[in-house]
């Protein structure tokens, strides 16, 4: 059988990123930079108020106290967004909203709350210095100045900066295209009544929200039932849109194995050594990448998070593309089968950092899988471990 390492490392070497693409700034959350950002204005563009009261010449009201205000007309008024050029004559103000532009000569400005607020004659009630309450152009971002980096994630506050210098589209490591089939006659969607030998489709619905949740883009095929003329053209009718397709189900050694019936020779079938999950494929078909995994739930989702979740996070450029990893304290007896690597479903107290398996480890137990936070990784050498053992834990959370 084939190690765990070896197939990691057949499937890795399958799947490759795509070219960078301009996104719009919209679009981006998530994504990652293929370029570096570098400004193409100042921000603030213009000298403006950052708050809203008067713009004045600060020498003007330098005595002014609340017991002996001092008096100014109000020669202008400015909202933000007025865009002609004003200039404050000395022994005056401009009454002046936050964000709009300062005019030339003044040097300061006066909040609201320090003075009565009029629009003819302001009575000012406090003093400032030159260059209060005045945000200086530039004194955010320079003009040329590299303001992100590539392989930073948009975050919201990284899509505002690009979005205040005016750039509408942006430079991106693109998300790769999933798309994901599920096979078996004996297969139907939720919501339909199920007949005798019937069950519900789950694979595809798992393993869709899984490839979403390491950030790439997923379509999901209709199912197909066991016949292989049906697989192989829904397959390629969807095989050229895709950077990766994953199937499930159709694998093992009996009969009525749709997927290895139809691509045996192109896509390389193997037993890996691990429970669950060990009968896998890796392949291409019409030079497009393809991973079958197998068709129990269990089996299927803990061969993506081995094989796929790591791989597919790399190809996008994506942070910490693998599972959090560590070692945890066993406070259990456990066994496990000489000459596979078992990964059981486990609930981890990261207060205590101990760990417990959860539920039995056959591939079928879907929900305890559903309650787990962790998999325990237990080595292909390892028959037994004792409660207090030291065990390796994959962090789910």
């Amino acid at each position: 059988m084939r190690l765990v390492e070896e197939h990691q490392r057949v499937v890795a070497a399958l799947i490759t990123p795509r070219a960078p693409q301009a996104v719009d700034v919209g679009d981006a959350l998530g994504l990652v930079l293929a370029d570096d950002v570098v400004a193409p204005l100042s921000l603030p563009g213009f000298d403006n108020s950052a708050m809203d009261g008067y713009a004045v010449v600060a020498e003007d009201i330098a005595a002014a106290t609340t017991d002996r205000p001092v008096k100014l007309v109000v020669a202008e008024d400015i909202p933000a967004g007025r865009t002609d050029s004003l200039v404050l004559a000395p022994g005056t103000a401009h009454r002046i909203m936050t964000g709009a532009p300062l005019p030339a000569g003044a040097t300061a400005v006066v909040p609201v709350e320090a003075t009565d607020g009029a629009i003819d004659t302001v009575s000012i009630r406090a003093s400032v210095v030159a260059g209060q309450h005045v945000r200086r152009a530039g004194e955010d971002v320079t003009a040329g100045t590299t303001v992100l980096r590539a392989g930073q994630v948009l975050t919201p506050a990284a899509l505002g900066l690009v979005a205040a210098l005016g750039l509408a589209r942006v430079d991106v490591v693109a998300r790769l295209r999933v798309l994901v089939m599920s096979t078996g006659t004996e297969l139907v969607a939720p919501g339909t009544p199920l007949r005798p030998g019937q069950i519900y489709e789950s694979n595809a619905v798992m393993l869709a929200a899984a490839v979403r949740d390491a950030g790439a883009d997923v379509t999901t095929s209709s199912m197909t039932d066991d016949d292989v003329d049906t697989f192989r053209a829904e397959l390629h009718r969807h095989a050229a849109d895709a950077d990766l397709i994953i199937t499930t189900g159709g694998v093992s050694a009996g009969a009525y194995e749709v997927v290895k019936d139809s691509l045996a020779e192109q896509v390389e079938f193997v037993k890996v050594a691990m429970q669950p999950g060990m009968p896998q494929g890796a392949g291409t078909v019409a030079g497009t990448p393809i991973i079958t995994l197998p068709g129990n739930p269990v089996s299927a989702l803990v061969s993506f998070e081995v094989f796929l979740r790591g791989p597919l996070r790399a190809a996008m450029g994506l942070p910490h593309p693998d599972r959090p990893r560590l070692t945890a304290t066993l406070i259990e007896d456990l066994t496990s089968p000489r000459g596979k690597r078992q990964f059981r479903r486990g609930v981890l107290d990261p207060t205590a950092n101990t760990v417990t398996s959860y539920g039995p480890p056959a591939s079928h137990h879907l929900r305890w899988l559903a309650s787990a936070n962790c998999l325990l990784e237990i080595g292909e050498d390892v028959t037994e471990l004792a409660a207090g053992s030291p065990v390796r834990v994959w962090d789910l959370g």
